[in-house]
């Protein structure tokens, strides 16, 4: 039997003669772009014709995309011998990389909001040189973004008991650990919901204090859904009993994720809700 046959009998048989895992070819990415190419192209069709049709079939594809890939994503990291220490090794480096990437997007959006925070005038209202403008009304930080802090912050401490609970091997536990946190995401996006359709000012018509409240927390809003949606995978993962007390880095990456979103919550609390509520005028 020549080489090529044994290699191929010990890749079928989930043994790779190296410690490195060489993904199959997959038509995913292919869809995953052209997907990402109709929504663009749909976001200009809404904005200058208001035709819907290019957005709603871009963002089907891009859903159906997303499962198949991370479905076959999943098949992969349960295949015996594929994912071997190196890969692991290299999986964790990926998620931090990957999440300091977006941290760098909020700091983007901080940098914005703390320019015209400590240099009001900047913001082009030279006979009120104050920050917020004092056209706007701010919202109380005590009230909705105050409950949806204490859900945050409750949802960090449920992530961690389902982690524990895991690493102990009491399923029961993290399938109770994920539940509550699941729920705790979906609070706190009923509660942003909730802000934002009674909030005091708009996104159109407020100036720059409207566009950087909203696309700061509103990006962070963004983070919410991804990662509730991560955590819903992960329910129904432990449901089918997918995770063991060493080999769980799908459950590991997304209470990575969620911390993040607890801390960069902890931030647009404190800033821009917290310090924001009063006006300060300018040197």
């Amino acid at each position: 039997m020549s080489a090529e046959s044994h290699t191929a009998e010990g890749q079928i048989a989930g043994h790779v003669p190296h410690p490195y895992h060489l993904v199959e070819p997959s038509v995913w990415p292919l869809t995953g772009a052209m997907s990402a190419i109709l929504i663009a192209t749909g976001i200009i069709f809404v904005a200058h014709f208001n035709d819907y049709w290019f957005l709603i079939a871009g963002f089907i594809g891009a859903v159906s995309t997303m499962f198949v890939w991370w479905r076959d994503v999943v098949r992969e990291s349960r295949t015996p011998g594929l994912h071997k220490l190196v890969t692991q090794i290299g999986l964790r480096y990926g998620m931090a990389l990957f999440i300091s990437s977006e941290v760098m997007f909020f700091v983007s959006f901080f940098w914005a909001y703390f320019n015209f925070f400590f240099f009001p005038a900047h913001q082009g209202y030279m006979h009120q040189p104050v920050w917020p403008p004092a056209h706007i009304t701010t919202i109380d930080p005590f009230a909705v973004p105050l409950f949806n802090t204490m859900v945050l912050l409750l949802s960090g401490t449920t992530i961690t008991w389902a982690h524990h609970a895991l690493i102990e091997g009491d399923r029961r536990g993290l399938i109770q650990g994920l539940g509550c946190t699941i729920i705790l995401g979906l609070a706190f996006l009923c509660g942003q919901t909730y802000e934002y359709t009674h909030s005091p000012f708009n996104f159109y018509h407020g100036g720059i204090f409207p566009s950087v409240f909203f696309i700061a927390t509103g990006f962070h809003g963004f983070h919410v859904i991804v990662g509730t949606s991560f955590l819903i995978v992960n329910f129904f993962r432990a449901l089918k009993n997918q995770f063991t007390q060493k080999r769980h880095f799908g459950f590991e990456a997304a209470a990575w994720y969620w911390h993040f979103v607890d801390v960069v919550w902890l931030f647009l609390f404190v800033c821009i809700y917290y310090f924001g509520r009063s006006a300060i005028t300018a040197a």
